[in-house]
């Protein structure tokens, strides 16, 4: 559904998009992810049509997006970071005047209208001012405006950026239903709201793309040792030393100390210590209250990929 060809887009001596190449299959939700400058804005904005590139080919739907420009803008529904929305305007005559601007046939104005604001939420809204709408409504106003005419691929930038708690809960599960009937492609620096949305991501650093796949393969592939915390009253020095003496345990560390002494035991990255820990704490009389494994974040994963972090991920 969409296609990226060795992208690059140059601001006379800054590349912004650096030989990108990519591809997103009908009905997935795809992350673009990065830090600030990493070219991820720049990347929608091309294929929304907003911006030329430099080189490179982009199709979306099958549509050319530099010589077919038109026909790409008509099967794209676009939410950018900043929602461009007209305050002194009611929902419903704003929702009308778009569905007009993006052709959207006459006859079919009504049900398209009465469709997006069900599914957005906004039954209730139409003679509102939207204005007067809290944030979260008016980025529903914005997603609204994105599906009016039925569009093959959405493109949305931030969705979520500005919400509170209970607004973020609702729009993700309203992005996840979209791929009942849509091609989704979204940017977020909220990094859990990716692994509850996105089936694959795609991770750019200085306009490359650096990785690219799903949350969980991505978190396996940069798994380093296996990690067990374990919370022990006895005395630390003796239970230090006897984890230590464990086959297969290759580092011990006291993590805190105050009656519970919490230890970090590492282990090879496919062999489960924790029943040797049971056993051994068992046996010299210990108590025990706590045995776990850590696992790694996709926050950790992130990091790495894009150089950000500053000593190496465990």
């Amino acid at each position: 559904m969409i296609s990226v060809s060795h992208l690059t887009k140059r601001y006379r001596h800054v590349v912004a998009v650096d030989d990108l190449s990519f591809e997103v299959n009908k009905g997935e939700i795809v992350g673009l992810l990065g830090p600030n400058g990493a070219g991820k804005s720049t990347v929608m904005r091309i294929l929304a049509c907003y911006l030329t590139a430099t080189g490179g080919r982009v199709r979306v739907a099958g549509h050319d997006a530099f010589t077919e420009s038109m026909d790409v803008r008509r099967r794209i529904g676009y939410l950018p970071e900043t929602v461009p929305l007209y305050p002194d305007m009611r929902v419903d005559e704003f929702l009308r005047y778009r569905a007009k601007l993006k052709r959207l046939p006459a006859k079919k104005h009504a049900a398209m209208i009465a469709e997006v604001k069900e599914r957005c939420g906004l039954n209730e809204l139409g003679k509102h001012m939207i204005g007067s709408l809290s944030r979260g409504y008016r980025q529903r106003v914005g997603l609204a405006d994105a599906l009016v005419h039925n569009p093959d691929v959405l493109i949305l930038d931030e969705p979520t950026l500005g919400l509170d708690p209970n607004q973020n809960q609702q729009i993700r599960m309203f992005i996840r239903s979209l791929a009942e009937k849509h091609t989704v492609l979204l940017s977020t620096h909220i990094l859990p709201e990716v692994e509850m949305i996105c089936g694959r991501v795609m991770v750019m650093a200085e306009g490359r793309m650096v990785a690219a796949d799903t949350p969980e393969r991505l978190k396996d592939s940069f798994r380093g040792p296996n990690l067990i915390r374990a919370e022990i009253r006895g005395p630390v020095q003796d239970v230090q030393k006897q984890l230590a003496m464990l086959p297969m345990v290759l580092r011990v560390e006291l993590v805190s100390e105050n009656g519970w002494s919490v230890y970090r035991v590492e282990a090879p990255r496919d062999v489960d210590v924790r029943p040797a820990l049971f056993d051994v704490v068992v046996r010299n009389g210990w108590r025990l209250r706590a045995l776990t494994q850590e696992k790694r974040r996709f926050e950790d994963v992130y990091l790495k990929l894009t150089g950000q972090e500053e000593e190496s991920v465990p």
